[in-house]
């Protein structure tokens, strides 16, 4: 399949983008006047939740107006996109997410009511997640070994948990299924919290999740951790190996950042984008982040996080394809 190609971006700025940090002469000299929303795609208590509301509340510091967080859940992130894209193009209406979310979206719903190459425009990249095994008690495994061992002899016994279809939740347990050779239910959820709910009771049997949604339930007896996504062991969990240790090749990650209506000046996008690496600087969103297992991206222009994002969809989309997943 050809890779996805980044549209153009942002072009009349490119002197800009040369050094992102540096203040831009805005044609809005008195932007941000008035209160930001951001629009959260999942609901309250997940990962994407969680990291977001540091993030708008370290920007919010250095803007000098409140960025609001607005959960909109639905769809995979379907409904908080559309609601910007319906808003007026002035910056005053930003999406958390990449066009790595976008791109999987369009992917799973190939007759949405927008075109996210066309629609929306990127302003930054904020974090990187890794997403941790959780199992319940009940399941007779101790380790990773011992769950692949115990779901394909199994097969479509075990039920497990996401935040809804095409959620990096989801792709990321589809991928350890295709290189593990499992299968196993998927049993999606709208709400995030509820699929962590219905673990911790034994409803499903196994979740990936991020590690900020994972935190609170870290001591709680009624699951047990198996193995992260990430490269390397997070220090937050320390003994939890990483799941590539025991199955070759396996890396997922869960990408972050922000977005707005393609429409809106280029002066403010960049002066968003100059605002949310001001915050990724901050000794208080670091300490935040570390708390919750994330990881804060380095110094991005516009250009350089969509680069990054449209790597990522070159990696889900073609397993989307080839496992033939569908929102429809």
């Amino acid at each position: 399949m050809p890779k996805l190609h980044r549209r153009a971006l942002l072009g009349a700025t490119a002197g800009l983008l040369a050094a992102p940090l540096a203040a831009p002469r805005l044609a809005h000299a008195a932007w941000p006047d008035r209160p930001i929303r951001m629009m959260i795609p999942y609901g309250g208590g997940g990962q994407t939740d969680v990291v977001a509301r540091i993030v708008a509340d370290a920007m919010s510091r250095n803007l000098g107006q409140v960025v609001t967080p607005d959960n909109r859940p639905g769809a995979a992130g379907v409904v908080a996109a559309e609601a910007v894209v319906r808003s007026p193009a002035d910056g005053y209406t930003i999406l958390v997410g990449t066009r790595n979310t976008q791109a999987i979206n369009q992917a799973l719903r190939p007759n949405l009511p927008f075109a996210h190459a066309r629609d929306l425009v990127t302003i930054g990249l904020y974090a990187t997640t890794p997403n941790i095994l959780l199992v319940h008690a009940s399941v007779p495994a101790r380790n990773l070994a011992e769950f692949i061992a115990h779901a394909r002899a199994n097969p479509g016994k075990l039920n497990y948990a996401s935040s809804g279809i095409g959620a990096t939740t989801h792709l990321s347990m589809e991928l350890l299924s295709e290189k593990a050779g499992l299968e196993m239910t998927h049993v999606p959820y709208r709400q995030s919290t509820q699929g962590m709910t219905d673990l911790l009771a034994g409803r499903v049997q196994a979740r990936l999740v991020g590690l900020p949604e994972a935190e609170p339930v870290k001591a709680d007896p009624a699951i047990r951790a198996l193995g992260v996504t990430s490269p390397r062991r997070s220090p937050n969990w320390p003994e939890v190996p990483a799941i590539g240790e025991v199955v070759q090749g396996y890396e997922a990650l869960n990408l972050f950042g922000l977005m707005a209506h393609s429409g809106t000046p280029p002066e403010i996008v960049l002066r968003l984008n100059r605002s949310l690496n001001e915050a990724l600087a901050s000794a208080e969103l670091r300490t935040a982040f570390a708390r919750v297992g994330a990881d804060p991206a380095p110094p991005n222009t516009p250009e350089q996080a969509e680069d990054r994002a449209l790597a990522q969809a070159n990696l889900w989309v073609p397993m989307i394809r080839r496992l033939n997943l569908s929102a429809q």
